[in-house]
């Protein structure tokens, strides 16, 4: 019937007493949603929960700035997943500002103004009400919390204190987990001030995790240095040679970090005729 007098929704709205826009033109759509081509949709994190109360997707967003696609893509996602999934999924949107916060939270509606099909009420979390935390006992029992307090109060008042903790907590864990929360804070904060003191918190404390961490670092450097380097010269001799290489096999070579395994493929280079041997 919508089909045949494309007009009836707006007599129907009226009988309801519910206001719609007046249409300058209606033109009947492809009723087939199936997206034939594929569409890059990302998540930042989704995790699937399983419980005695049933199965439950979570959908955890980072949201630094306030935009308005993001209702699109937001109920994008809650839809597809629990189509999917056929259970209830929720939507966590953390912040680090309290105003990208407070739009966050804000219901936001799809369709009528006043007669919304559908209404986003993200679960936020930021500054407001993820604690700060300040106190190094409370930080090295949970360091993931004590990492995440100083990423969502990253531009509070109360960071400098909250990094400060976080450092001192971090020379309680093993060298390589400190060393990863200690990048990983970094990234986290961000174009802040918070970054930068951090950076000077790294460079003028001395703490167990960043000289053995740094030595690492380090350490893991000079190997793939090397690794590129064999991989460069394996290059230059299949191409001095002749032999044709294809994308995908120069993405190969350059990708490997295996040293022992590029000096093999360099020492084939000598005799092979296509590149495809080398892998033989």
């Amino acid at each position: 019937m919508f089909r045949e007098d494309s007009s009836l929704f707006a007599r129907t709205f009226k009988l309801l007493d519910i206001a719609f826009p007046a249409p300058c033109a209606v033109s009947v759509m492809d009723t087939d949603l199936t997206e034939l081509e594929p569409v890059a949709r990302r998540a930042d994190t989704l995790l699937y929960l399983e419980s005695e109360q049933g199965d439950h997707v979570l959908v955890i967003e980072s949201q630094s700035h306030e935009d308005k696609d993001k209702s699109s893509s937001w109920a994008y996602y809650i839809g597809y997943l629990h189509a999917r999934h056929t259970c209830p999924v929720t939507l966590l949107v953390v912040c680090h500002d309290l105003a990208t916060a407070r739009w966050a939270r804000r219901p936001k509606g799809i369709g009528l103004e006043e007669r919304p099909s559908l209404v986003l009420h993200p679960i936020v979390l930021g500054p407001d009400n993820v604690p700060a935390v300040t106190d190094l006992a409370q930080a090295s029992e949970d360091v993931v919390l004590a990492v995440f307090s100083a990423l969502t109060h990253g531009r509070s008042a109360q960071v400098t204190a909250i990094l400060e903790v976080l450092a001192a907590a971090l020379d309680t864990v093993d060298t390589q987990t400190a060393g990863y929360f200690a990048e990983f804070t970094e990234v986290g904060l961000g174009d802040t001030d918070a970054r930068h003191l951090w950076r000077a918190l790294m460079s003028t404390k001395t703490y167990r995790y960043q000289s053995e961490y740094a030595q690492q670092i380090r350490a893991e450097g000079e190997a793939r240095g090397e690794a590129r380097g064999e991989a460069k010269a394996l290059l230059r001799v299949l191409h001095h040679r002749g032999v044709p290489v294809q994308p995908a096999v120069r993405e190969r070579i350059m990708g490997c970090s295996d040293t022992d395994l590029l000096e093999t493929w360099l020492d084939r280079a000598l005799n092979v005729t296509t590149a495809d041997e080398l892998f033989a």
